[in-house]
């Protein structure tokens, strides 16, 4: 057996687009209180009563309109990094990928490792949420205590302006900017609702209470938006874009509650209104190419885009499991396996 066992953490995927798989899935997903974070019963309701069976068909008609003949994107681009970074790390490693919700599991996963000396976690969240990188790792924990010979698991923290993250993301970027030259880049983040950001401020009473509060020194040490802000300027640094060329959105809103934003939505009519006629648009919180990069933005934020009379749109592809981001994670892989603190983000 390998003396390393790594397991990749991602969100996971229906097993199919049909209604059926889809209200499956939904049903998992949503009823994790990281990500519903309401009362045992209310969440019931919502997710049984009104999510699963009026977004299903909808959310089943987005799937069908992205899916591949090898199946889900996030599928088949997580699988191929698990395959990539393998070949990278050599002998002594062996990579599995765990879903946190349908299948390939996190645990099934951790099972497939558990002859292993030692387990390194790489949650593919580049920046931390407890209704994303945080219910991941609490699965693969849950795993490892309920096993009295578990090996020691080790977890490579979040790495939202890591360099070689960054540079993994700025490489995405260059040819679109060179093939499109756009009057703006708009850098599309998953939205978190507000007091699931708010939950997560140690002293509470900073987050969100002034304008610039994700600018304050320390705030990325405990804050989502802060920490997409700060992937946002390093990739702009990256990329030798000027500030005013460059915005920060949050996509996937759900629901009636308050989320972070400016939304994408809202932030695509204002750059039209600015007089924007050419926009790139890349989502650095998603590693893997998914429904919110591939349907979300390419299809519906382009027809927007289209209605706002821009002229020129251009998704940027996610990092998937090109070379620098699968050198990135071998590095960041070796470090955490060998004892030595993985380069987080600053």
């Amino acid at each position: 057996m390998s003396r390393v066992g790594v397991v990749l953490l991602q969100l996971g995927t229906p097993a199919s687009p049909s209604t059926r798989d889809v209200r499956r899935y939904l049903r998992e997903f949503l009823s994790d209180p990281s990500v519903i974070d309401l009362p045992a019963p209310a969440r019931w309701l919502l997710v049984n009563g009104v999510i699963a069976p009026f977004r299903a068909p909808r959310s089943a008609h987005a799937y069908r309109a992205i899916w591949t003949p090898a199946g889900s994107p996030l599928r088949v681009h997580t699988e191929a990094l698990t395959r990539e970074l393998a070949k990278a790390l050599g002998s002594g490693f062996a990579v599995e990928v765990g879903m946190r919700y349908g299948e390939p599991s996190i645990a099934r996963a951790l099972e497939r490792l558990a002859g292993a000396e030692r387990l390194v976690a790489l949650a593919l969240y580049p920046q931390h949420a407890e209704s994303s990188r945080g219910t991941a790792l609490a699965a693969a924990r849950r795993w490892q205590a309920g096993r009295a010979d578990a090996p020691a698991l080790r977890e490579v923290p979040p790495f939202f302006a890591a360099p070689g993250f960054v540079e993994a993301v700025a490489a995405e970027v260059r040819p679109v900017l060179a093939a499109l030259r756009p009057d703006h880049v708009l850098m599309s983040y998953h939205g978190l609702p507000e007091r699931q950001v708010r939950k997560a401020d140690p002293t509470g009473d900073r987050c969100l209470v002034r304008a610039d509060c994700c600018e304050q020194p320390g705030s990325t040490a405990f804050c989502y938006r802060a920490q997409c802000i700060a992937t946002s300027r390093a990739v702009a640094d990256a990329l030798g874009l000027a500030p005013e060329r460059v915005s920060t959105s949050f996509q996937s809103r759900l629901g009636r509650a308050r989320w972070i934003g400016p939304s994408t939505d809202a932030a695509l009519v204002a750059l039209a209104g600015r007089g924007v006629r050419r926009l790139a648009v890349l989502c650095p919180s998603f590693v893997a190419d998914c429904l919110e990069t591939l349907e979300e933005i390419g299809i519906r934020a382009r027809e927007r885009w289209a209605e706002l009379s821009g002229e020129a749109f251009g998704l940027v592809p996610c990092v998937n499991a090109s070379a620098p981001f699968v050198a990135f994670c071998a590095e960041q892989v070796r470090a955490a396996s060998g004892g030595s603190r993985p380069a987080a983000s600053a």
